[in-house]
């Protein structure tokens, strides 16, 4: 019995390792506006759920002495904290997005503290991310999530020795996709800027005497603001679409 019980807890303790070690890193769920608390219990409801599934793939290596066993849970705590950064990489496009938009409006020293990134972030940029964050978790993407966590283990098998080109690789692909991403978020508001500027220049050349620095900050903000209200839902429709699509084929093939 007492084997039994001890043999199941190693097999609990190597799949938290992973798991907890990747939520508490996950958008949204590993923000520090949610408490560690429910995190760690979070963690712990979902590595007990997902036990009976995941049991197979790491029960023949919690029987190969203390030192494999401790090896095992350091590499599933890298793979868990690498996994977990690559996705909230790639979700912060969205914020990433809402800061070049602060940027073309001018709105770039209106700053908030965010959380999720530690430190202050421009209101628009926190304002896209909360609201690529409601989207997320009303379009159920949260469950997303779990399901690229149960496949990481076949991506990523326990015990196998951590390639370090492959996540090298894997770190930049993402970073690459999000920045694209980002960018294509924002492309209205580029758009907005470079032709909001070159009429600038064309009202200088026509009308040399009116105070153009005067009325060009106030008619940008204003232009932008009303661009946003109607750009706002398609750009989170169509970050959540491409956030869908990065989990469904996350860490596939590697």
């Amino acid at each position: 019995m007492l084997p039994a019980l001890a043999s199941e807890a190693m097999v609990i303790l190597a799949l938290f390792a992973r798991i907890g070690s990747m939520i508490m890193l996950m958008p949204m769920l590993g923000d520090d506006s949610v408490p560690r608390q429910v995190r760690l219990l979070l963690a712990l409801g979902l590595t007990v759920a997902l036990s009976g599934m995941l049991k197979p793939a790491v029960e023949p290596l919690v029987a190969g002495g203390e030192l494999q066993f401790a090896m095992l849970l350091l590499t599933e705590t890298v793979i868990g904290l690498a996994l977990g950064m690559l996705a909230r990489m790639f979700f912060h496009a969205a914020v990433m997005a809402g800061s070049i938009v602060s940027l073309q409006l001018g709105l770039t020293t209106a700053l908030v503290f965010d959380p999720a990134l530690g430190g202050q972030t421009p209101l628009i940029g926190k304002l896209i991310g909360l609201g690529a964050t409601l989207f997320c978790f009303a379009l159920g993407l949260h469950g997303w999530w779990f399901e690229a966590l149960v496949r990481s283990y076949s991506s990523f098998a326990p015990g196998a020795p951590l390639a370090a080109a492959d996540w090298a690789g894997l770190a930049v692909d993402t970073i690459g996709q999000a920045t694209a991403l980002a960018i294509s978020l924002a492309a209205p508001f580029l758009l907005f800027g470079i032709l909001f500027n070159l009429a600038l220049g064309i009202a200088g050349r026509l009308a040399p005497t009116i105070q153009i620095f005067f009325i060009a900050q106030p008619l940008m903000i204003a232009g932008g603001i009303a661009l946003l209200a109607v750009a706002a839902p398609t750009m989170l429709v169509g970050f959540a679409d491409a956030y869908r699509g990065w989990l469904a084929g996350a860490w596939a093939g590697v």
